[in-house]
């Protein structure tokens, strides 16, 4: 069995060496892993570190993009070069713990998933206090966009997703930003197939330590779920 890590990368040179070190120290028995890093054209030394890590370890490949594009193309990029057969997306920045990978792979590995969802409001571990606004906001889209997936996710927008790798063969995902995140759950959601979720735990951090997404994703956020579950269904029948 081996699992395929794709993390995007745009301006993480702070916390870059240090997630990829954390995602190495995960020990799966049974299961290699191979570390997919995407730079989406950063500004910084992320390209460099990268290329170093990737230069020391066999397991890690990076790629870059001559253009900043978003994150949902750089995990187009993954995707494309993924290997394994369980994809599953880690950010770059130290929200995340990948000590948490055996919870999220458990329901796959059981036999009883196909997609499972890190959920950052069903509980687990520590969670940081940060921005309630964005609680809210993330929880009012994930209303909305369960009501017209007709699923019951806690939380559409979190980073922690993990699927069968031949779920790719049978979407095409087009969302270059944030996007994608509600852009592959209407998709999965078309295609049955069957989701779990399992609590997390999350160390937000704050703008001024760097976190990116912002109000007007939440907007956009909107218009994808009409886009993904309402006006696709309508050009279908077309």
């Amino acid at each position: 069995m081996k699992l395929s890590i794709i993390i995007p990368v745009f301006n993480e040179e702070k916390t870059l060496a240090d997630i990829v070190q954390a995602v190495e120290a995960v020990h799966l028995p049974g299961i290699d892993k191979e570390i997919i890093l995407v730079n989406d054209c950063s500004g910084d030394r992320s390209g460099e570190i990268m290329d170093e890590l990737s230069q020391q370890n066999p397991r890690i490949r990076s790629f870059h993009h001559p253009q900043n594009q978003g994150k949902g193309a750089a995990l187009r990029t993954g995707f494309a070069h993924a290997t394994g057969d369980i994809v599953l997306i880690q950010d770059a920045d130290l929200e995340y713990d990948p000590q948490e990978y055996s919870v999220l792979l458990k329901p796959i590995l059981d036999g009883k998933a196909d997609v499972v969802y890190g959920s950052r409001f069903m509980g687990g571990g520590a969670h940081r206090v940060v921005y309630f606004w964005h609680m809210i906001g993330n929880r009012v889209i994930t209303l909305l966009s369960n009501m017209f997936t007709n699923i019951n996710l806690t939380d559409v927008e979190t980073c922690y997703k993990a699927f069968r790798r031949e779920i790719l063969d049978r979407i095409r995902l087009e969302q270059n930003r944030f996007g994608f995140e509600i852009e592959f759950t209407a998709k999965v959601a078309a295609l049955g197939c069957v989701i779990y979720e399992v609590g997390i735990s999350y160390h937000g951090r704050t703008y001024e330590e760097g976190k990116k997404i912002g109000w007007k994703d939440g907007v956009a956020a909107l218009w994808f779920i009409l886009k993904y579950n309402i006006f696709r269904r309508d050009s279908e029948k077309k």
